[in-house]
């Protein structure tokens, strides 16, 4: 691998008479590194978001989908028929079932164009990129992991809530992208505080516990709306924001905040009591201040390090040279990565196959691929599990877009190995990047890489919806295409496995000179 002094910044290299940097983690790692029922209570206390995350994710499948309807004029009108804007007035119509079961049958969206048909689904995932970008810094900054979760998921039910109360298309795709704009911090903060709450062991398998939440989310959305089919869409939105908003109570009396982010900003009392909290029993009494007593005080570390106001974690991350040479190229893979995961549920209803199964099988996928990544992170590099799997999506997708009979037998087989294999690049990528970065610009990192995959997403709907107006499946080969050309630059990326997680960027920069000048006995091969 190249040598990587090359990427890092003008800085000054620590001389020699300059207070040495110490790493909190191995702290850390003495006080909570043995898993205990505490934080496995906390693990999935926070990783419970993930599941409402999930279910206005893919919400849109059901609600903006194409209802069933029928012919009432048999000499006008031919069944099977896929052109409903080629038959004359009066010659069709909704099923009685059907006629509010969407949004397109409610306000006769199917003649619309591919844009205006995709514009709920885009406009959230737009508020996603948005909110992103704005709600991101706060976790590093003044808010922490906890509050932000809070006021994410608070703010996501609401806006959900109000949605089923919706008049009209263009109230609707507004409302969309209100629930897009709160919903877009919850995943990243449920991540970063579930994986610091935990020593370094247990890191990969926490963070696989989210994933797994999401998982369940996503799985529930077809039983939901199996349930209520034939019935209004905007019941669905009642049956998803309920429970996000009961779910609120449970972070705001229960969920801890991480002590990381709290000795990074100086509360040491806080972070003392929140290990004592979920270390365990025979590690309590010697959790004092003196414990710490050895670890650098903020105040020894250069204010470039620090995250002291709302925009400095994304200013270290574009002022260090390594930095945004690594947030570039997580960024990139993660832009292909989201158009195959966002887009592959969305594009179902252009197969021919049960909707109701397709998502079904979609969500039951999501397990297999997340345990296999659980597995695969542990044992092998992840650079190369990353190109792995982004050549199999690809490879998938592609033959998607296969004609004839022999092929269109086998396209939702296809689409769940290209969708599994999508979802398990998802979770490798985000455990990746968690570990690229050090805690002082961890979410704001994984926050702009989730971005970049919700930008992938935000494709997806427009895609879909012309891919339907043609009654093909070209948008899975565009998605083949992108994730399989964005996967080649994870060769680019540094090894991490079996790495400490670095608190400051001047540690993370003095780390990458140890292993450049050969100072580290093995490379950071993931063990």
């Amino acid at each position: 691998m190249a040598d990587e002094t090359l990427f890092l910044s003008n800085h000054q290299p620590s001389t020699p008479d300059k207070k040495p940097l110490l790493t909190m983690d191995s702290m850390i790692e003495q006080c909570i590194g043995k898993f205990g029922w505490a934080q496995l209570d906390q693990a999935v206390l926070v990783s419970l978001s993930w599941l409402f995350d999930a279910q206005q994710t893919f919400i849109s499948v059901f609600t903006d989908s194409d209802p069933a309807w029928h012919c009432t004029d048999p000499i006008k009108c031919v069944s099977g028929t896929s052109d409903l804007c080629g038959l004359p007035d009066g010659s069709w119509a909704w099923d009685e079932v059907a006629g509010h079961s969407s949004v397109v049958s409610e306000w006769g969206l199917q003649c619309a164009t591919p844009i205006v048909r995709g514009l709920p689904a885009s406009s959230f995932f737009v508020g996603c990129l948005i909110g992103g970008l704005i709600l991101a810094r706060l976790a590093d900054s003044s808010l922490g992991r906890r509050n932000l979760l809070l006021l994410s998921c608070l703010s996501m039910g609401v806006s959900s809530l109000v949605t089923a109360f919706s008049n009209s298309i263009w109230v609707y795709a507004a409302l969309r992208f209100v629930c897009g704009f709160w919903r877009a911090a919850i995943g990243t903060c449920a991540l970063v505080l579930a994986t610091e709450l935990v020593g370094k062991r247990w890191r990969g398998p926490v963070g696989m516990l989210g994933l797994l939440g999401s998982t369940v989310g996503f799985l529930s959305l077809p039983a939901i709306a199996y349930v209520n089919r034939g019935r209004s869409w905007r019941r669905l939105y009642l049956w998803t924001s309920i429970p996000a908003l009961l779910y609120c109570s449970l972070v705001y009396f229960l969920v801890r905040e991480s002590p990381r982010w709290l000795l990074v900003r100086g509360r040491k009392e806080e972070a003392i009591q929140t290990l004592k909290s979920i270390a365990p029993p025979e590690q309590r009494p010697r959790l004092t201040s003196s414990f710490f007593s050895t670890v650098a005080s903020l105040d020894d570390y250069d204010p470039l390090t620090e995250a002291v106001d709302h925009f400095s974690a994304v200013k270290l991350l574009f002022m260090r040279r390594w930095a945004l040479l690594r947030l570039s190229i997580v960024s990139v893979v993660g832009f292909g990565i989201g158009m195959v995961y966002y887009g592959m549920p969305l594009g179902l209803a252009n197969l021919s196959f049960n909707l109701y199964l397709g998502v079904a099988f979609n969500a039951f996928s999501e397990v297999p691929s997340t345990l296999a990544a659980m597995l695969l992170i542990t044992k092998l590099n992840r650079r190369h599990i990353l190109l792995v799997l982004t050549a199999v999506s690809t490879v998938f997708s592609l033959a998607c877009t296969l004609k004839g009979e022999p092929w269109e037998r086998f396209q939702m087989g296809f689409e769940l190995v290209s969708f599994g294999t999508g979802c398990s690049a998802l979770c490798v990528l985000l455990i990746y990047t968690l570990e690229l970065f050090p805690t002082c610009v961890r979410n704001s990192a994984v926050s702009l890489v989730r971005q970049a995959l919700v930008l992938g997403g935000t494709f997806s709907p427009v895609l879909v919806a012309a891919g339907r107006a043609t009654g093909g499946t070209l948008s899975y080969g565009v998605f083949g295409a992108v994730i399989g050309c964005c996967g080649l630059f994870t060769a680019c990326l540094p090894n991490t496995q079996g790495g400490t997680l670095c608190d400051t960027m001047e540690e993370e920069e003095l780390k990458m000179r140890e292993r450049s000048s050969g100072q580290i006995s093995a490379p950071l091969t993931l063990a």
